[in-house]
């Protein structure tokens, strides 16, 4: 057994170190921090990753230890041996490539995606956001500006600026790289790379994901139809042009709501809900980078340069990077920017939380099934539209609170968009399925442009998506590729322990039972159990996504009756102290800047963050 721990001691060791090395450098090179030749050693240190998580040796190895490891007597020290070794074992499984030529591929694809990442940092999307001339922006820049700008022209313009987006992809490489995913796949044995990943990132054949997905589809298309139908009736049939239909649903809401959100407040009001849920980090190092810049990477997301784990008794914590895009000066980005701490936050708290003996277990990628991953954060991030949130957290300057009547219009104007815009996620498994079942003389730009906007037509019922689905980041890294149906499968998910904390508790906000129940039956095991097995652990029940299709199938009245109950409760119900110990060192930071930290504690690290934004942005 000794020779087993030796070697099992070793693989974490050297998992770590090739793990870190690779995430260290993927910030600097999405932060666009670090020395010029930061894409050059990332791209390196990324293909010495794949290789070691791909090495051919390492299942025969395993199975070589776990072999001989039944052959002992049963215990505390080889029963955890032998868990930890089974861990390798399916992590290797998801990622051994023995064929050469398959190896030669992944190295190809590599290789195309960071030039292709290059290559778009250098595209300077430009629109008009109510200057005298077209200016730069960024994605999130630009769905920002389309959903909230009251000028159509300037919304328009950004919608054209994702619209040229996305034809510079075509045409420089994307076509491409679906051709080498397909090629690679198919050398694995598999259809095409869309089979190869589901199978891979959820365990399930494209054919058991569109039962589910296609369930879901139908359940949800007369309420679509209808919202479309109604949104049409008042505001005109141009509401439901594509740059139109996210301000002609929300836009006034969302400028209505920004003084009792600002952005300079976002950091404390985290801080605060998080403690009074009792959700902590145990021990992790955290660096968030929240504020737009040049060459910053356009999405939010949440990477761990260490996974957390127990060694030789001894705790291993978390240290993770987090980011968001917020442009403090901007209607909406005190929205966004709550939003991303909530999301990436609970990204955060599932991967410092889990206990297991070996870093396999607790990093972000397969075996970690993403829909599994997506619903901690989801979870985390759907308690900012309940009403009893709101009405607790969402305070203007003078300390008032939010109005019954602003959160009965926002709910007036979500509820009713509801079904489209979690079809709205639907629509990249329909185009990626689509998509990579074609014969490579297929992938012309043309071809792949069209298919965008059929696909578009059919799940959303209108005649573009207001965040085009060649503009989705997703598609672009072979990592994130042919797996954002994930985020469907997590809000069903979501709904279901929704469900089971307010059947049991009978409240989501300051619950400080969420916490400790989500740490012990979800976050804990990693993905040494099933996403299916989690949900069984803490709701009783397997998956079922019945309980999305209720909630986007409600009315306005409907949905209103239940905020209206959960304020009522509240308000009963006395706020407790937001004094829990979040165990987390953490650092607020602007590419190479510090602009606050929790070192003197978190109320000057809250303060201090405040401060910053105030005199950057007013």
């Amino acid at each position: 057994m000794q020779q087993a721990l030796e070697y099992f001691n070793r693989l974490n060791q050297d998992y770590l170190a090739v793990h870190q090395a690779k995430e260290d450098l993927f910030w600097q090179n999405y932060m666009a921090i670090g020395a010029a030749d930061v894409p050059e050693r990332f791209a390196e240190a990324e293909t010495a990753y794949k290789r070691f998580i791909s090495s051919p040796s390492r299942p025969a190895e395993l199975r070589e230890y776990i072999a001989g490891l039944h052959g002992l007597p049963a215990g505390q020290e080889r029963d955890a041996l032998l868990h930890g070794l089974n861990g390798w074992a399916r992590f290797f499984d998801c990622n051994v490539i023995e064929d050469a030529e398959a190896q030669a591929l992944m190295d190809q694809i590599i290789a195309a995606e960071n030039s292709l990442y290059i290559r778009r940092k250098t595209q300077v999307l430009r629109h008009q956001d109510g200057s005298d001339e077209p200016v730069p922006a960024t994605l999130g820049e630009l769905l920002t500006n389309q959903a909230n700008n009251d000028d159509e022209a300037c919304r328009r313009s950004s919608h054209l600026a994702l619209n040229q987006l996305e034809l510079w992809l075509v045409n420089n490489g994307f076509p491409e790289l679906v051709r080498l995913r397909n090629q690679f796949a198919r050398r694995m044995g598999y259809r095409n790379f869309f089979d190869y990943k589901v199978n891979k990132t959820e365990q399930m054949t494209p054919e058991q994901l569109f039962a589910i997905l296609e369930s879901f589809e139908s359940q949800t298309r007369d309420a679509n139809v209808n919202s479309l139908r109604v949104l049409a009736q008042a505001k005109g049939q141009s509401a439901l042009e594509p740059w139109n239909i996210r301000y002609a649903s929300a836009g006034d809401v969302t400028r209505q709501l920004d003084p009792y959100l600002p952005f300079s407040q976002s950091l404390r009001r985290w801080v605060d809900s998080f403690k009074r849920l009792h959700i902590g980090f145990r021990g992790a190092a955290m660096q968030l980078d929240l504020l737009v810049r040049k060459d910053k990477y356009e999405n939010g997301f949440m990477h761990g340069p260490v996974p957390p784990f127990w060694h030789n008794g001894g705790w291993v914590p978390a240290r993770l990077n987090f980011t968001s895009l917020a442009r403090p000066d901007q209607i909406g980005s005190g929205i966004s920017g709550i939003n991303t701490l909530f999301h990436e936050g609970g990204h955060a708290a599932h991967f410092s939380n889990i206990t297991q003996n070996a870093p396999c277990f607790s990093q972000e990628f397969p075996p970690t099934s993403m829909a599994y991953a997506e619903t901690q954060s989801m979870f985390c991030d759907s308690l900012l539209d309940d009403a009893d949130w709101l009405k607790r957290y969402a305070l203007n300057a003078d300390n008032e609170p939010i109005p019954d009547a602003l959160i009965h219009q926002s709910i007036a104007a979500r509820q009713p968009m509801r079904a489209f815009n979690e079809r709205h996620i639907l629509l990249v498994p329909y185009f990626e399925w689509a998509l990579y079942q074609w014969e490579d003389e297929k992938l012309t730009p043309e071809n792949i442009i069209a298919l965008a906007r059929q696909t578009e037509l059919k799940i959303l019922g209108v005649s573009g998506s207001p965040r085009p689905t060649m503009a989705i980041p997703h598609l672009l890294s072979q990592e994130s590729a042919c797996s954002y149906q994930g985020y469907l499968l997590a809000l069903m998910a979501v709904e279901q322990t929704r469900h089971f904390f307010l059947e049991r508790d009978g409240y989501l906000t300051d619950n400080p039972a969420i916490g400790p129940d989500l740490a012990r039956h979800y976050w804990a095991p990693g993905n040494s159990v099933s996403h299916n097995d989690t949900l069984l652990r803490l709701t009783g029940e397997g998956f079922n996504p019945a309980y999305l299709a209720e909630v986007c199938n409600q009315t306005v009245d409907q949905a209103w009756q239940l905020a209206r109950a959960t304020m009522d409760k509240a308000a009963l119900r006395p706020q407790p102290a937001a004094d829990f110990d979040l165990q987390a060192s953490i650092r607020i930071i602007d590419g190479e800047l510090t602009l606050a930290s929790n070192q003197q504690g978190d109320e000057d690290m809250c303060w201090a963050f405040e401060q910053a934004i105030t005199k950057r942005y007013g």
